[in-house]
């Protein structure tokens, strides 16, 4: 069984708040799903599949259905961290495919800047998370367990902060065009590796914004994709991987991406040459070189290479990726910043970037998120889509 041509996403909306102290969780996820819904053509009647994640308030999946009047009849609370969103359009599309719903709503929200929320605090998850013992006691921040990863890389592949920085460098290009955007200004390598250091090797440029806000898709059987009036994008492909903790015997090289992105693609019957756009997961510039090595864009320890010299910058090149600045420098709402991934794919095949940033004649993308710690337990989600 396979969710390839099965479903289509035909709404997606991206919060445009970026600080919201007078707004509620909830009442972000619902102005979102109204976005998406007003961008698919439909309403909340047409609706009857609804996914959320941890992000959501309360009892999750049943207090949303009920602040926004919803009457599915099927319902999905995958928790994957910053990766569940991508997660869900695989669910929905399984869901729609079993005939358990038509039209399947997808939201994310939160206030992580409202509420000082960031990467540089310590969490302690308690004694009855199995993890708890073996990470909790050194008192690691999820900073901290990005840094590790990146001076592993560095020293296994001789990778240099100076190539880490062109991450950066590339989504600062793509959002000086996206006027909702924390950060827009144009930043040079000497300016990333010349931030205050946060956690070595990792500068304060090298992470991402914290900020209020959201996001939604709609997700619909192909039959009712082809009767709204909008470009359609064709789920083509999709994979889930979760990467432990191994007892202890972990090895930082790799993510979770190494099996999701070879599922997905696998299911999408493509390679990695033939993807014309990415929206890559980008809470710290290693999570964007680890991602690229892993989904198969370049040879493992050659990311540094690969992603230098504006490599990932639209128009200039081969590889543009997060056209609308990334977590990076636009947004990364609830901390979890899988389903922005997604909605920027969407708009590069419908060919609603901005101009700026459009990759011309945009058939083929691929969005992937990382949910958890990559230094540590992690999930990793792939999925694969097509303009039809």
């Amino acid at each position: 069984m396979s969710i390839k041509n099965q479903a289509c996403i035909v709404g997606a909306y991206e919060h445009p708040t970026r600080k919201a102290p007078d707004k509620t969780v909830a009442q972000l996820h619902a102005e979102c799903a109204r976005g998406a819904l007003e961008d698919a053509g439909l309403s909340l009647k047409d609706v009857d599949g609804y996914f959320c994640a941890g992000d959501a308030p309360g009892l999750g999946v049943l207090s949303m259905v009920d602040y926004m009047g919803l009457r599915p009849r099927h319902v999905d609370s995958t928790e994957m961290g910053g990766s569940s969103y991508i997660a869900h359009v695989s669910h929905a599309a399984q869901a729609i495919m079993a005939g358990k719903c038509n039209v399947a709503l997808i939201t994310l929200a939160g206030r992580p800047r409202s509420e000082a929320s960031s990467g540089t605090q310590p969490r302690n998850f308690g004694p009855n998370v199995p993890e708890s013992p073996f990470e909790t006691p050194f008192g690691p921040v999820t900073i901290n367990l990005y840094a590790v990863v990146a001076q592993r890389h560095m020293y296994e592949f001789g990778t240099t902060p100076e190539q880490l920085a062109w991450i950066k460098v590339a989504a600062s290009h793509q959002a000086q065009h996206n006027p909702n955007a924390m950060l827009r200004e144009v930043v040079t390598v000497e300016e990333v590796v010349n931030s205050p250091m946060i956690a070595d090797p990792l500068h304060k440029l090298d992470c991402c914004v914290v900020s209020d806000g959201g996001g939604a898709l709609i997700v619909a059987r192909p039959e009712i994709a082809r009767s709204l009036k909008r470009p359609i994008v064709n789920v083509l492909g999709a994979g889930e991987a979760p990467k432990g903790l191994n007892g202890g015997k972990l090895d930082l090289s790799y993510s979770g991406a190494v099996w999701a992105g070879q599922r997905a693609f696998a299911e999408a019957g493509i390679k990695p040459a033939d993807i014309q756009y990415v929206s890559i997961y980008d809470s710290f510039t290693i999570t964007v070189l680890m991602q690229i090595e892993d989904l198969g864009f370049c040879k493992k320890g050659e990311g540094g290479k690969f992603v230098a010299d504006g490599n990932l910058i639209s128009g200039v090149g081969k590889l543009p990726f997060n056209t609308d600045g990334g977590g990076l420098c636009n947004n990364h709402p609830a901390n979890r910043g899988g389903i922005t991934k997604v909605i920027e794919a969407v708009r590069q095949l419908r060919g609603e970037a901005h101009p700026a940033v459009q990759v011309k004649n945009c058939t083929l993308a691929l969005a992937q998120g990382t949910g958890g710690r990559l230094g540590a337990l992690h999930g990793s989600a792939t999925l694969i889509m097509e303009r039809i």
